[in-house]
């Protein structure tokens, strides 16, 4: 889901919509396999030979534990999330967020800050008689460890980034809803840009969200304009958001290499 963008100036701290992408907690696989082989003998002590119809019966017994036993999963690729604010330079946030109030970002709570990780900048950028710009970013951060029952890191992954498209394909009122593939950005990468008006502001929106092995990330982009300035090109805030997710995506390999 997203936060919806302040409507004036004076609101432009409000968080805009952004995604929300839930946790999986994981745990460590320890397949245990167990095969069990039997004897008997009769009264006199000669051993008796099985007949046919027992030999097939012991084989497909033992035959079936083997086959149910829990395969061990993967381990996943990144054990760690990079801090959200720094993953981004500040020479992006001047570029993109211009006038930022905080240009270090405000990070997101989390109760765990290598599993989920979250941080956000706004700015308005007075231009004088040609009105003001305002920019807002969230980036947010989701790693999966590989969990039995529920599969790899990177399959629980992908159903992440398959729910965050989705999700921000669907947010409310949203208009000239767009979606396209980004190449060359992690294993997968999505683009879904869109207009929302709220109090006859027309807020510009680019949404890209990277699956990068067991991490996905989701860079939510919007800016408007105020007192007679126009809203950004759509074509801008989708290479912005593009941009800095390209930053977010070295960020978490880097600090998986440290």
């Amino acid at each position: 889901m997203h936060r919806s963008a302040p409507a004036t100036p004076e609101k432009a701290h409000a968080p805009a919509p952004r995604i929300r992408l839930a946790r999986v907690l994981a745990c460590a696989a320890v397949p245990v396999m167990l095969v069990a082989v039997g004897c008997s003998s009769d009264s006199g002590g000669d051993k008796k030979k099985p007949d046919s119809a027992s030999a097939s019966s012991s084989s497909s017994a033992s035959g079936g534990k083997q086959s149910s036993a829990s395969p061990s999963l993967a381990p996943a690729k990144f054990t760690k999330l990079p801090e959200p604010c720094p993953s981004i330079s500040e020479k992006a946030i001047d570029e993109y967020v211009p006038k930022a109030k905080a240009k270090a970002g405000v990070v997101g709570k989390t109760s765990d800050p290598q599993s989920q990780a979250s941080c956000t900048w706004n700015g308005l950028e007075d231009k004088g008689v040609d009105g003001s710009q305002y920019r807002w970013l969230d980036i947010d951060f989701k790693r999966y460890d590989s969990t039995p029952g529920l599969g790899s890191g990177d399959v629980l992954a992908r159903k992440q980034f398959d729910h965050a498209v989705s999700s921000a394909q669907s947010t409310d009122n949203a208009q000239n809803v767009k979606t396209a593939p980004v190449s060359g950005l992690g294993d997968q990468a999505t683009s879904i840009t869109f207009d929302l008006k709220k109090d006859e502001a027309t807020f510009r929106y680019a949404v890209v969200v990277v699956r990068t092995a067991n991490a996905v990330i989701a860079i939510d982009y919007n800016g408007t304009g105020y007192q007679g300035a126009d809203a950004p090109d759509t074509g801008n805030v989708q290479g912005g958001a593009n941009a800095l997710a390209k930053e977010a995506v070295a960020a978490v390999a880097a600090a998986n290499n440290k």
